[in-house]
């Protein structure tokens, strides 16, 4: 890493949202000649520190320096004028169009007014050799495998504004081979003095390219490091957080009685069950009964996981069985017709129909098993929501609401109601206690241990350890995609414990019952 003056400072930076602060007081340096690492869970402020400094958001308090002056980044488009430049996830750039089209897109050489192809061919020729890459420039980006477009993308950025790049999760869609591509890139850039931030969930990766971190969690600055001076256990600590939170609300008695599972067939059990590109083949087994926690950084595979055995994503390698029977996921229609409901971590977009009302929302699930061309009657759906808005105390109590008009915790309450009146043998949970008030979060942790003593089986995910120890009769803990290891919830497994197993990614053998369980 260049020594010296940094290239970028942000300091005291503050963003509010109606009733949020998203980032309260955050300082950020960036120097010449390094990758630094931007680290931290869901909603710990990463991605509104890029917003501002790339001008989609401006900030509400603070002051952001290159090169020592203060600037004002009102704009992407100031941003890339001041040398800012940002290569995000999904690509934004043109497939339709070739590869040179795209790296000068708006730029193009022109002589009276009229493109000049051969230049813009021979330019884009340059700027890719630069990256240490031969390309037909002239053929459609489309044609090019995600690496390389990510590469051109790059070529792009780096040509409009050469001084910072942000590269935001660039390595989530690509293969081992394609990443070392990426790294080599990024290590001739850095030694041309070019400042990298890197944002990404990946551990490894992490440690293997950058040369500083800095750690954002709920919107403050946790702390800035050199790589040599935070193992990836201090790390994991400082994202997920040492305060993590215990609910007094919910007595230890409700803990569920982690000895009392019996171990015959499993409800489900994936068999090295995968999808390439998104989650490495797993084996999980999940009985009658049984609560079991997914736990994980996110980004470490979690939901991927989860959404294999709802058929929400098709998998592409082994084996799933229900009740002892293989069965064949072709999509959420078959996972409901073998008695799996799903609660998406995504609330509002692939969980409640906002514009209908609670009523409608509860009885979606029911009515698309059952078919739309024999509609529930409304009596019976009458019956069924006032059910379930007793049994789960939604407020307000009036199932011709839209859902809308409730609270987070309530319209949480509305998912959960949905997939219960379905009756599932195995519930899948993901992150339903996120984002909503502690005494909702109380009743819907007592409410799965209730679930789990009336037989159901319980997959459960949450960015809370404390919770998943809480909830969990086993606990399976993920990184980098992939399953590393199965604990059973003794009495010796705490917070530290799993907090190693992520950070180590140490793998730990598939329990012999599991197996046993299913083969007689």
């Amino acid at each position: 890493m260049a020594a010296g003056r940094a290239i970028l400072t942000m300091t005291d930076i503050g963003k509010h949202f109606p009733g949020v602060v998203a980032l309260n007081h955050v300082d950020f340096r960036l120097f010449p000649g390094e990758v630094h690492a931007l680290m931290g869970e869901n909603g710990a402020g990463k991605s509104t520190l890029i917003k501002v400094l790339t001008g989609v958001y401006q900030h509400d308090e603070g002051q952001i320096e290159l090169d020592g002056q203060p600037v004002a980044i009102t704009s992407p488009l100031a941003a890339q004028q001041v040398g800012i430049s940002t290569v995000y996830q999904e690509i934004n750039l043109c497939p339709n169009l070739s590869v040179a089209e795209n790296i000068f897109i708006g730029r193009e050489p022109r002589r009276l007014g009229r493109i000049r192809w051969s230049e813009l061919r021979r330019q884009a020729e340059q700027r890719l050799r630069r990256l240490d890459l031969d390309l037909d420039v002239s053929t459609p980006l489309s044609s090019h495998s995600l690496a390389i477009q990510q590469m051109v993308a790059i070529a792009r950025a780096i040509d409009i504004s050469a001084r910072v790049l942000i590269l935001d999760e660039p390595t989530s869609s690509l293969d081992s081979a394609e990443v070392a591509q990426l790294f080599r890139v990024m290590r001739q850039l850095k030694q041309e003095g070019m400042a990298i931030i890197f944002v990404t969930h990946f551990l490894d990766q992490v440690y293997e390219i950058s040369d500083r971190i800095t750690v954002l969690r709920n919107g403050r600055l946790i702390g800035e490091y050199r790589i040599a001076e935070l193992s990836q256990l201090d790390l994991v600590g400082k994202m997920i957080g040492g305060e993590l939170a215990v609910l007094e609300q919910l007595d230890e008695q409700d803990k569920p009685p982690v000895a009392a599972i019996e171990q015959g067939v499993p409800v489900v059990h994936a068999r090295e069950l995968g999808r390439t590109g998104a989650i490495e083949p797993y084996t999980l087994a999940i009985h009658q009964g049984e609560v079991v926690g997914l736990a994980g950084l996110l980004g470490s595979g979690r939901t991927e996981a989860a959404r294999l055995l709802f058929g929400a994503d098709r998998a592409d390698r082994g084996q799933l069985d229900v009740d002892g029977e293989p069965v064949t996921l072709r999509g959420p229609h078959t996972a409901m017709a073998s008695h799996i409901g799903f609660c998406s971590e995504n609330r509002r977009t692939e969980g409640l129909v906002e514009d209908l009302t609670v009523r409608e929302n509860i009885v979606l699930a029911l009515q698309a098993r059952r078919g739309w061309s024999r509609p529930i009657p409304r009596r019976r759906q009458d019956e069924l929501v006032d059910r379930y808005v007793k049994a789960l105390q939604i407020r307000p109590a009036n199932p011709e609401l839209p859902v809308r008009a409730l609270s987070g915790g309530n319209q949480q309450k509305v998912l959960l109601a949905r997939w219960l009146i379905t009756e599932p043998r195995l519930l899948i949970l993901d992150e339903p206690t996120r984002g909503i008030d502690v005494g909702a979060k109380a009743e819907i942790q007592r409410l799965v241990v209730q679930l789990a003593d009336d037989g159901m089986a319980v997959l459960f995910i949450s960015a809370e350890l404390e919770e998943v120890l809480r909830l969990s009769h086993k606990i399976a803990v993920f990184r980098d995609r992939r399953l590393v290891t199965e604990l059973e919830n003794t009495e010796d497994v705490d917070a530290d414990r799993v907090l190693a197993a992520i950070a180590s990614g140490a793998a730990g053998p598939v329990r012999p019952s599991d197996v046993d369980g299913v083969d007689g």
